[in-house]
């Protein structure tokens, strides 16, 4: 493992210190970083050996971190820390399935994917997505979590799933859990396969959203079972907008309106608009990032030519400009995965990535420049970063 960088432009200010949580196929590192993001501290690794698909901190009271995590011999599972990590504990119940009624087949969880906090009018409740497919609620602060709504057991839901043999090469999963700050009773989900759904009464009922996406040709758009969302995010300071990067591209969603608009036709051809990760800026509901990966016939998902690049639009998708400083220039063929690319809240806002080799990289500018922030790690999976402020 590298050195962390210990130098930064003078230019970039922070008002508050940074935590930048990295998940991996081996275990989590925790990585503390000053006001400046100029030198940062190494805490662990944590779980090692472990299979740590997410390591999300809670905004609410930037204490509490949940863990998910999963071995060969204790399946998965969910730990917590109410101490950034110092001390973990594992809920009494994780999230599982319903048990099957008799002469049916049940489903069991293969890992909880996604995490996510609801917002500060709910402190202690977070929501859960598995693979295969399935929502989870936890009140407690993650001790302990419960199927919720009606999604996982209903048959139209489960025909949009699919079978554990289609889709992703890691398994379906169930994704990108929005809650909305304005309302915790408006969701949104998305589903790998399965699409992206909307509900606007804590999950009671759910319209499917995915008019306006495109599937993988051959097959019919308007059966929900071929969407692919990779990633959707909202905007924090325009919550009706959606992103989305999808297998088939990148789509803008403003509420009211149901219809995504792609967005990825000013893309160069050569690289394509397909990826896996979608980042928005913290106060800019026109900026956002992806990091596009080969998209031909064979699906290679690296870098399109082994060249590295992030790219932004800055006119809500009108245009995009690459961002490639500091990455190498050829030999790159990197994967990205669709939690492994995030920003805080600084300003100029920082970028973090990571890749399936085990390279940490940060751009303290938004993504102008680039540098390595630590190297040969595991593969990772995930990251996420919090102020402590």
């Amino acid at each position: 493992m590298s050195d962390l960088l210990h130098t930064v432009s003078s230019r970039s200010r922070r008002v508050g210190p940074v935590v930048l949580l990295v998940a991996t196929r081996k275990g989590a590192w925790i990585l503390h970083g000053d006001a400046r993001r100029q030198s940062w501290r190494i805490d662990g690794p944590h779980f090692l050996g472990h299979v740590v698909s997410h390591l999300v901190l809670d905004p609410r009271d930037r204490q509490t971190l949940l863990a998910a995590v999963r071995t060969g011999h204790l399946g998965p599972t969910i730990f917590r820390s109410t101490d950034l990590g110092r001390t973990w504990t594992e809920s009494t119940r994780p999230p599982a399935f319903a048990k099957a009624a008799a002469g049916e087949t049940g489903r069991a969880v293969d890992h909880t994917f996604w995490l996510a906090p609801s917002v500060a009018s709910e402190p202690g409740v977070w929501y859960a997505g598995t693979s295969p497919q399935g929502l989870f609620r936890s009140e407690n602060g993650g001790v302990t979590w419960a199927p919720f709504s009606t999604l996982n057991d209903d048959p139209q839901f489960r025909k949009w799933m699919g079978t554990v043999q289609d889709g992703t090469p890691d398994g379906p999963k169930l994704h990108s859990i929005l809650v909305d700050p304005r309302d915790p009773k408006h969701l949104h989900i998305a589903m790998s396969g399965g699409g992206v759904h909307e509900s606007v009464d804590a999950g009671q009922t759910w319209t499917p959203r995915v008019r306006g996406m495109a599937v993988v040709g051959g097959f019919d758009p308007a059966d929900i079972t071929f969407h692919d969302p990779h990633c959707v995010r909202r905007c924090p300071t325009r919550p009706d907008r959606l992103y989305q990067q999808n297998h088939c591209g990148i789509y803008r969603q403003d509420r009211p309106d149901a219809d995504w608009v792609s967005i990825g036709g000013g893309m160069p051809a050569k690289v394509g608009a397909i990826g896996f990760p979608m980042v928005v800026h913290p106060r800019d509901a026109d900026t956002a990032w992806v990091f596009p990966m080969d998209g031909s016939d064979v699906w290679p998902r690296v870098s399109p030519q082994g060249k590295p690049a992030a790219y932004v639009t800055r006119n809500a998708g009108r245009t995009w400009q690459r961002q490639d400083a500091g990455f190498p220039r050829s030999q790159a063929w990197w994967t990205i995965k669709r939690q492994a690319m995030c920003a805080d809240a600084g300003d100029p806002v920082g970028l973090y990535l990571g890749t399936t080799s085990g390279e940490l990289w940060l751009s303290r500018d938004e993504g102008a420049d680039w540098a390595p922030l630590m190297q040969h790690l595991p593969e990772i999976y995930a990251l996420d970063v919090v102020d402590l402020r």
